[in-house]
């Protein structure tokens, strides 16, 4: 059976290649990992920086090793990766005793657009942002805002998602997005004459993020 093109092109095919999988189908798990890894290890840089790499190894190992034992949906399947993800992040963090990155270049996230039910409030903010300096600026949020913003616009997670992976309620997680891109719009708009001359002399790291 041949794999879906692209990471974001699963959809209804999601369930038969999870399936596939599960039952050791070597196809099918590269799919899995063409699809989320690139999300993942932004969200890992942003949180763990140069030692994304180590453990998004780290987490994919967990995901295959736990993948027969996982139950749900698309978005579940998501959120389950990103909560291994995060602690094995935290984990790691842990063990080195250093403090999240928090910290993305905008080139990279600008690659790593939202999709499905997280292009709502959130995604709707960051479209308003419209450049890649505003992730620069998201190691300035406080961090319960800056996470909520890597989950839903990096990670592409739904509010509903999200809180689980975080043990909140969606509210509260649609609230601390929208309050950190707001926070991220203002800094920018203040940066605004900076950014103009960034384009000038032909600075390239202000690009924009696609919207989905």
């Amino acid at each position: 059976m041949t794999a879906p093109a692209t990471r974001h092109s699963l959809g209804d095919q999601f369930q038969g290649i999870l399936t596939a999988a599960q039952d050791g189908g070597e196809w099918a798990v590269a799919t899995l990992y063409r699809w989320l890894h690139p999300a993942v290890i932004g969200y890992l840089r942003a949180r763990a920086g140069d030692d994304a790499e180590d453990i998004a190894s780290e987490t994919w190992l967990q995901v295959t090793r736990d993948l027969p034992g996982f139950s749900g949906s698309y978005d579940g399947f998501r959120g389950w990766v990103a909560t291994i993800a995060r602690h094995r992040a935290l984990d790691h963090l842990r063990r080195t005793a250093r403090r999240p990155a928090l910290a993305v270049p905008a080139e990279d996230l600008a690659a790593w657009p939202a999709t499905g039910a997280a292009a709502d409030t959130a995604q709707s903010a960051i479209d308003a942002v419209a450049t890649g300096d505003a992730v620069a600026l998201i190691a300035t949020l406080p961090p319960d805002q800056a996470e909520a913003v890597l989950l839903r616009a990096v990670l592409g997670l739904d509010a509903i998602t999200a809180g689980q992976v975080l043990g909140k309620r969606p509210g509260a997680i649609r609230t601390a997005a929208h309050r950190g891109l707001k926070t991220l719009h203002k800094k920018l708009d203040t940066d605004e004459p900076q950014l103009a001359n960034s384009q000038l002399t032909g600075d390239t790291r202000t690009r924009g993020i696609p919207s989905r």
